[in-house]
C-alpha cells in the first residue's frame, strides 16, 4: 500500500473518529483541560527558572548543571503524568461509546483515577527517555541532535498504543511499551499514513479560521484578531487531538479485543494494521 493510499485510509479514520466526537462532545474536554493543566505546568516551572536565572538567558545557558536535569526531569514527569491521565480517560469513554453506551466526562476522570499508579509508572520511564534525549542533544552537538530526533520519531512510533494498553491492561510501563511495538511492529508504515492525516485535519481548520481572524486583526484591533486565533487554535488541536486518540482507541478495540466497531469501516482498520496471513495479532 502507498503512502498516499495510506493517508486517503487515515483521512477516512479521522473523518469517521470526528463523528463519535460531534455525538459525544465531552469528549473535547479531556484535551482541553489537559492543554490548560500544561499551561499551568509550564508557567510554574518558567517561574522557577525565573527565579534561579532571572531574565539571564547566557547565564542559565553557560551553568547548566545536575540540578537543571532534576528540574527537567521532574517538568516531563508532570508533564507526560498530565497528558497520560486525560488521555487515559478519553480512552475510556470512547470504549464506553463504542460499546454502546453514553460517556460523561466524569467516567473518564474516575477511571484515570483508579489507574494513575500505571500511568505514574509510565510518566517515569517517559521523563528517563526524555532526559537522556535532552542531555545527547545538549553535549553532542549537531550529531547529538540528529540521534534526537531520530530516537524521538521512533519513540512515538513504538509507543502507539500506549495510552490503551496502559488503560486496559494488567502491565507495567517496559511492558507496555513491548506491547505497543509488538502491535506497531509490521505496520508503522501505515500508522505514520494514518497519523499524519490528523495533522492535516489541523492545517485545514487553521486555514478555515484564517479568513475572519485576519479580518479581526486588519479592520477591528490587532489584539482582538490575535486573541481569537489563539483560542481557535487551541480549540482545533483539541478536536483533532481527541479525534486521533479516539482513532487509536478504536483500532486498539478491534485488532487487539477483536471486537467490530460499528461507527468505522472494519476493512480500512485491516487494511491499515491487520496481517492478513493471521487470524491475530498475538
Amino acid at each position: 500500500m502507498g503512502f498516499f493510499d495510506r493517508l486517503g485510509k487515515g483521512w477516512k479514520m479521522g473523518m469517521a473518529s470526528l463523528k463519535v466526537i460531534r455525538a459525544n462532545k465531552q469528549l473535547v474536554l479531556f484535551p482541553i483541560i489537559s492543554g490548560i493543566a500544561m499551561l499551568l505546568v509550564i508557567a510554574s516551572f518558567l517561574g522557577l527558572v525565573y527565579i534561579n536565572y532571572g531574565t539571564d538567558v547566557d547565564n542559565m545557558m553557560e551553568n547548566s548543571s545536575a540540578i537543571d536535569y532534576v528540574v527537567s526531569f521532574l517538568y516531563y514527569l508532570v508533564g507526560y503524568f498530565v497528558i497520560v491521565f486525560f488521555n487515559v480517560g478519553l480512552v475510556h469513554c470512547t470504549r464506553i461509546h463504542l460499546q454502546g453506551g453514553k460517556p460523561s466526562f466524569g467516567d473518564g476522570v474516575r477511571f484515570a483515577i483508579k489507574r494513575i499508579p500505571i500511568i505514574l509508572g509510565w510518566a517515569v520511564l517517559s521523563a528517563t527517555v526524555g532526559i537522556i534525549l535532552k542531555a545527547i542533544e545538549e553535549n553532542s552537538g549537531t550529531v547529538g541532535s540528529i540521534i534526537s530526533s531520530i530516537v524521538g520519531v521512533v519513540w512515538s512510533i513504538v509507543t502507539f498504543f500506549v495510552v490503551p494498553i496502559l488503560a486496559y491492561e494488567e502491565v507495567g510501563p517496559i511492558t507496555a511499551l513491548k506491547r505497543s511495538g509488538q502491535i506497531m511492529k509490521e505496520k508503522w508504515g501505515e500508522s505514520i499514513g494514518a497519523s499524519f492525516s490528523f495533522g492535516i485535519l489541523t492545517l485545514v481548520g487553521i486555514l478555515i479560521i484564517a479568513l475572519p481572524v485576519g479580518i479581526l486583526f486588519s479592520f477591528i484591533h490587532p489584539i482582538v484578531g490575535i486573541s481569537l486565533g489563539v483560542l481557535m487554535i487551541f480549540l482545533i488541536q483539541s478536536i483533532v487531538s481527541s479525534a486521533e486518540m479516539v482513532f487509536i482507541a478504536s483500532v486498539y478495540h478491534q485488532v487487539v479485543e477483536e471486537a467490530p466497531v460499528d461507527d468505522f469501516d472494519s476493512e480500512l482498520i485491516d487494511d491499515l494494521f491487520v496481517k492478513k496471513q493471521k487470524k491475530g495479532l498475538f
